[in-house]
């Protein structure tokens, strides 16, 4: 066995990562956080290749001396359109590549993967680790905390869910890169004309669910009494079943105040689909299991907010919601 053990930038803590090395060489890397031995679910990653980072596209996209395109799963950079500005414009845009630019670009980087291994583009959906000076930094852990990515997931790509939150959390709670732009708030449910016009984009909502609708394949989360024109959440019978502590969760949200995270679709109303229990935060004292992070410890304390309102959390009378707790932010190590 060995161990490689890194610190995050700035962190106090870490994320131990294990190497398993079996008779054809590395077989996996785990990682748990090293101030939660109990956690569960912990993240785990295939070693990929070794190579130099030949260009950055933008903040979230590189591409290597073989020519492999890399998506940097898991940390959502911010883009133009995200506030309607001409492209090239964008302060936070630019920003957050010229951050990923300066951490790797010319570097040695490794990669590791979890879930799909390729976008619909045939992009690599990868961890990156820069590999420099005989330690190795995780570049999604990096973006996330100084602000310049939002935590994000794809389909069946959701590994390090609760590492990443953790990241954000820290950037959220300090006001960093993004999170001091008013676009990045957290938009209230009960706007939902609002809301469609956020149409295709990545946004956190905010608001209180009035019911919970269910059919024979899908069980839905009203923010309102007219599903033709009022934010809903909509979560299948496969996501529900391969969780069944998430399931009982789920059961259990109406009256609720939520955060929900994902793209925007117009289903009669704003819809976001939740293929994963890190697209949820409860706002409230006791988060459920799998909820806000994933196998976050029980001392997690989000911020409270009223338990029938769904106002914007960024106006004076609300308070703001805090970031994910219960993960520490030291990286996923290689």
């Amino acid at each position: 066995m060995s161990v490689l053990s890194l610190s995050a930038m700035g962190w106090g803590s870490s994320v131990r990562v294990a190497l398993s090395v079996a008779g054809l060489g590395v077989a996996a890397i785990s990682a748990t956080a090293a101030a939660d031995d109990t956690a569960s679910e912990p993240c785990t990653l295939e070693p990929g290749p070794t190579h130099t980072v030949a260009r950055v596209l933008d903040g979230e996209t590189l591409v290597l001396d073989d020519g492999t395109a890399v998506r940097l799963i898991g940390a959502l950079a911010p883009r133009a359109r995200d506030a309607g500005a001409q492209s090239g414009t964008w302060p936070p845009e630019i920003r957050a590549t010229k951050f990923l630019s300066d951490l790797v670009l010319g570097k040695t980087v490794k990669l590791a993967f979890g879930g799909r291994k390729r976008d619909r583009y045939r992009r690599s959906l990868a961890q990156v680790f820069v590999a420099e000076g005989g330690k190795d930094e995780w570049v999604q852990g990096a973006l996330l905390a100084e602000g310049h990515a939002r935590m994000y997931g794809l389909q069946e790509s959701f590994s390090c869910a609760r590492e990443l939150l953790a990241h954000e959390a820290e950037a959220r709670r300090k006001h960093l890169g993004l999170w001091s732009n008013d676009v990045y708030r957290a938009m209230p449910a009960n706007r939902p004309h609002a809301l469609m016009r956020q149409r295709g984009k990545y946004v956190r909502v905010i608001g209180s669910v009035v019911s919970i609708g269910r059919t024979k394949s899908t069980t839905y989360l009203n923010f309102g009494t007219d599903w033709h024109s009022d934010f809903t959440v909509r979560i299948s019978k496969r996501v529900l079943s391969a969780s069944p502590d998430f399931a009982g969760v789920v059961e259990g949200l109406a009256a609720k105040t939520i955060i929900v995270r994902g793209w925007i679709e117009r289903r009669g109303g704003p819809l976001i689909d939740l293929v994963d229990a890190s697209q949820i935060e409860i706002m409230g004292n006791e988060p459920g299991p799998n909820v806000s992070a994933v196998g976050a410890s029980s001392n997690a304390q989000p911020a409270s907010a009223r338990a029938n309102s769904a106002v914007d959390p960024d106006t004076p009378k609300q308070q703001r919601p805090a970031p994910t707790e219960g993960a520490e932010p030291g990286a996923v190590n290689l």
